[in-house]
C-alpha cells in the first residue's frame, strides 16, 4: 500500500451545513448502544476463538473518515454475517463521549484521538489502541473574524472555548505551553466541539481550540485559525475494551481488517470519501473535501508503536500538571500498556470483499 496523502483547495461552506454544525444534531448522535444478543465462541480449525452470535458496538465519527466509509459501504455487516454477528453504530460526538461510551461498555471499539486514549488510560479506562486510523492536522486556535486576538499570546485573561478529554484541549494546553502561558492564565470554557463553534459566534468566547471537520466549516464561514502546529495533534486511535479483544479477538481481527480496506479505498477514491462526510456532516462538499485532502494523512502505518508513543511521552506531563491525572507513575504505565499492535500487524485488507 502507498503511504501518502493528497491535497486539494476548498470553497464555501452552505448555510445549511453551518446550521447542522451549530446544532450538532446527526442522526444517532449519543444513541445507546443496542442490547447485546448472547453470544458463544468456539475453537476454529487453527485452534482460534470464532465467535458465533451476538452484536458488535462500534462508533463512527466525524473526525474519523475511514469510520464512516466502513458504515456507507457495509463491509463489516458482510464479512460478519456468516457468524450471525449484528453490527450497531453508534455515533461518537468527540473523543471524550467516545471514551465514556468505551469504559461504560456501551461500545467494543472506539475512535479517539491518541491523546484522549492516554488519559483514559492512565485514570484506569480498560482499553488498547488497535489501530491507527490517521494522522489528522485536526485541532487549531480559532477567532472569529475581526477579532482583535492575532496569537496565543493574546488569550491571556480570554475565555477560549475546548472540549476537555480531547485533542482540541491538549493541543491548547501544549500552545499556551508555547508561548510561556499556564491554563490558569485563559478561562476555559469546557464546551462539545459544536457547541465550542456556537459560542465562538455568538461571541460568548473569545477563542475556539477547535476540531475538524467542524473547524473547516468554521473557517470558511469567515473565522480565523490563528495557531495551527501539526506536531500539537496526537494521531487517530481506533480502542477497544480489553474485554471485547479477549473474548472476540476474531471480531476485533475483522474491525482491523476493515479498516485497512477502507484505508486503501479512501486513499483510492478521495472524492467519493469528501461525499461520505460531508453526507455524514452536513458539510459543503468543498468543505470536506478540504478536511479528507489538506488535513487527513490516511496514508500513515496503521501499527501502533514508536510513532505514537513520542508523540503520548510529550503529552503524558501535561495530564499531571493540570491534575487530569493524579501522578506521573498512571502516565507511566498507561504508556506501557496502551498499544496493542497484534490486530494491526496481522491486517489483511483482501479478507473484507
Amino acid at each position: 500500500m502507498t503511504k501518502r496523502s493528497v491535497t486539494a483547495t476548498a470553497l464555501i461552506a452552505a448555510a445549511a451545513a453551518a446550521s447542522l454544525l451549530l446544532t450538532g444534531c446527526v442522526a444517532g448522535e449519543n444513541q445507546p448502544a443496542k442490547a447485546d444478543t448472547k453470544a458463544t465462541s468456539s475453537a476454529g480449525a487453527d485452534s482460534g476463538i470464532v465467535t458465533e452470535g451476538g452484536t458488535l458496538n462500534i462508533d463512527f465519527a466525524t473526525y474519523n473518515p475511514l469510520s464512516l466509509v466502513i458504515k456507507d459501504q457495509g463491509w463489516l455487516e458482510d464479512a460478519l454475517a456468516d457468524q450471525d454477528i449484528t453490527v450497531n453504530w453508534v455515533q461518537s460526538a468527540g473523543s471524550n463521549k467516545a471514551n465514556e461510551a468505551l469504559r461504560a461498555g456501551a461500545i467494543d471499539v472506539g475512535s479517539t484521538a491518541g491523546s484522549a486514549a492516554l488519559l483514559a488510560r492512565s485514570n484506569g479506562s480498560p482499553i488498547q489502541a488497535i489501530n491507527i486510523f490517521s494522522q489528522p492536522e485536526w485541532a487549531a486556535i480559532v477567532v472569529a473574524d475581526g477579532s482583535p486576538i492575532t496569537s496565543v499570546a493574546d488569550l491571556k485573561g480570554k475565555h477560549v472555548a475546548a472540549t476537555k478529554g480531547t485533542d482540541p484541549y491538549f493541543f491548547l494546553l501544549q500552545s499556551l505551553e508555547a508561548e510561556g502561558l499556564t491554563p490558569d492564565d485563559v478561562i476555559v470554557e469546557n464546551l462539545q466541539h459544536a457547541d465550542g463553534w456556537s459560542a465562538l459566534q455568538s461571541g460568548s468566547v473569545d477563542a475556539w481550540s477547535g476540531l475538524d471537520p467542524i473547524m473547516a466549516g468554521a473557517e470558511q464561514a469567515g473565522a480565523k485559525l490563528i495557531y495551527r502546529n501539526v506536531d500539537f495533534n496526537s494521531y487517530g486511535f481506533l480502542n477497544a475494551t480489553e474485554a471485547f479483544i479477549a473474548e472476540k479477538p476474531d471480531v476485533a481481527q475483522t474491525v482491523v481488517n476493515a479498516y485497512e480496506h477502507a484505508r486503501e479505498w479512501a486513499q483510492a477514491n478521495p472524492e467519493k470519501t469528501a461525499q461520505i462526510l460531508s453526507d455524514v456532516a452536513g458539510l459543503d462538499l468543498a468543505v470536506a473535501t478540504k478536511v479528507i485532502t489538506e488535513r487527513t494523512n490516511l496514508g500513515v502505518d496503521n501499527v501502533p508503536g514508536d510513532a505514537q508513543l513520542k508523540v503520548l511521552t510529550k503529552i503524558g506531563p501535561t495530564f499531571v500538571a493540570t491534575g487530569d491525572v493524579a501522578a506521573q507513575s498512571q502516565i507511566d504505565d498507561a504508556l506501557a500498556t496502551l498499544l496493542n499492535p497484534t490486530f494491526a500487524e496481522k491486517a489483511d485488507a483482501s479478507a473484507i470483499k
